[in-house]
């Protein structure tokens, strides 16, 4: 008999939970509590990627640089890279960090620069000129593949690099998905995407309007319709290409309701059909 691959959960956290400590505390106990479980039958890892987007809107506003998005990203001058990297690689991580070692879960804090863990290269400057915007071209899943060995688990800020010196702000929502395309050969991986709201909503004035699921086809109708725009383009097109390149399961939902959604109990679940 064929050996199940090891389970391994990649959960993105983004939007609102990040700004506030209490739902931020709040989603790192039911984390910890899902990288601490243990199954007789099937290994189980975890990997955290975080983002941390208002926080760096808020500093590069004190500071006097003006932030821009478009389509749910961020153009990244020059000045704002050193403002996300700040953010994300620094303050956002290591609270993390030191919040999941208090709840027994052993994290380390990374960037796609430690140990050449994602690089990638720069977007072209057409038709949008991201500036300092990296789109990812490796991983290293030999380092995970350790430290998943080691019960370490991993908390990852979205800042990659070149591999000639240059930083790059990479959209968080794409490092999971990155990851998770990378590490499905040997892993049977459910990519989770938590952030403020309930799920995809069908009216976003009204957060009881979960879609419970949605296929490629719906997708487009939705996105045509306006019904689906901003910020959760760029998550739903990282799913779609994550289903479409053998990850396991795709869910989005609310922060909160973690352990909900990785039963399929909560939030909007994404299909090939």
């Amino acid at each position: 008999m064929m050996a199940h691959k090891p389970l391994l959960y990649i959960v993105k956290l983004g939007g609102g939970p990040i700004d506030q400590p209490e739902a931020l505390e709040a989603f790192l106990w039911s984390f910890a509590n899902l990288a601490l479980q243990q199954d007789t039958t099937q290994p189980i890892y975890t990997l955290l990627v975080h983002g941390g987007g208002k926080l760096a809107t808020e500093l590069g506003s004190k500071l006097g640089i003006a932030q821009q998005i478009h389509e749910g990203r961020r153009i990244t001058d020059s000045e704002t890279l050193k403002v996300v990297t700040m953010v994300y690689a620094g303050y956002v991580n290591k609270t993390i960090v030191a919040s999941l070692q208090a709840k027994g879960c052993n994290a380390l804090g990374l960037t796609g620069t430690d140990a050449n863990l994602i690089t990638a290269q720069q977007r072209a400057a057409l038709p949008i000129d991201y500036g300092f915007v990296g789109d990812p071209t490796s991983v290293n899943t030999i380092l995970l593949d350790t430290l998943f060995k080691q019960a370490i688990t991993p908390i990852i800020a979205p800042i990659t690099h070149n591999k000639l010196g240059q930083l790059l702000n990479t959209n968080a929502d794409t490092i999971a998905q990155t990851l998770a395309v990378a590490l499905s050969s040997h892993y049977s991986v459910e990519l989770v995407y938590t952030f403020e709201k309930n799920g995809v909503l069908a009216d976003t004035n009204n957060p009881e309007s979960v879609i419970s699921t949605i296929d490629k086809a719906t997708y487009q109708t939705l996105k045509e319709k306006e019904i689906i725009h901003s910020g959760m383009l760029p998550k739903l097109d990282n799913a779609f290409t994550a289903l479409e390149a053998g990850v396991a399961s795709v869910r989005i939902g609310k922060a909160d309701a973690l352990l909900s959604l990785v039963k399929g109990q909560a939030g909007t679940t994404l299909t090939h059909a």
